[in-house]
């Protein structure tokens, strides 16, 4: 169960969420050919498909945690979390490549933490302390997320030769 005031934070980081996730389509759509499809570098579909899964991972933590109710929010972030660390090995083993090596720790880390912080949750549901180290954990995934988007806008630029404007 998620006490409520915890309510704000998850319903911002789930519109946060929710906006960066359309974001990262709108990139994606602007240059499909340097992120996506068979000529695409696969360092650049490494590093979108790593932002997608953080962003994702705290969109869908946050949603859950928004759920009125008696609910457990323990399992579902247990289920994200697996499916996170899933989904970031079978990346990181399809593009293996040390330049990206601290941020793919940095993945394996917090979605481990929250692996462990949720399995607390389920067998501590109203431990506001595990809450708040789960808010935590979601915006580390939202950091490691936007590390990667904002690789994959200089990856893309540097591959197309284009010259960002400030």
């Amino acid at each position: 169960m998620v006490p409520g005031n915890y309510a704000s934070f998850f319903d911002a980081a789930s519109q946060a969420g929710g906006a960066l996730i359309g974001l990262l389509f709108v990139v994606i759509a602007l240059k499909p050919g340097t992120i996506v499809g068979d000529r695409a570098e696969p360092a650049s579909r490494s590093l979108a498909g790593s932002s997608f899964i953080g962003l994702v991972n705290a969109f869908f933590v946050s949603l859950l945690a928004l759920i009125p109710g008696h609910h457990n929010i323990g399992i579902g972030a247990a289920i994200v979390a697996v499916l996170s660390l899933y989904r970031t090995l079978r990346l990181h083993l399809r593009h293996p490549g040390a330049r990206h090596i601290l941020i793919f720790v940095f993945s394996l880390a917090a979605y481990g933490t929250e692996l462990c912080i949720a399995m607390a949750l389920v067998f501590r549901p109203h431990d506001s302390d595990l809450v708040t180290y789960l808010c935590f954990v979601v915006i580390g995934c939202f950091g490691v997320a936007l590390s990667r988007a904002w690789q994959l806008m200089e990856a893309t630029t540097v591959a197309t030769g284009d010259v960002p404007v400030v």
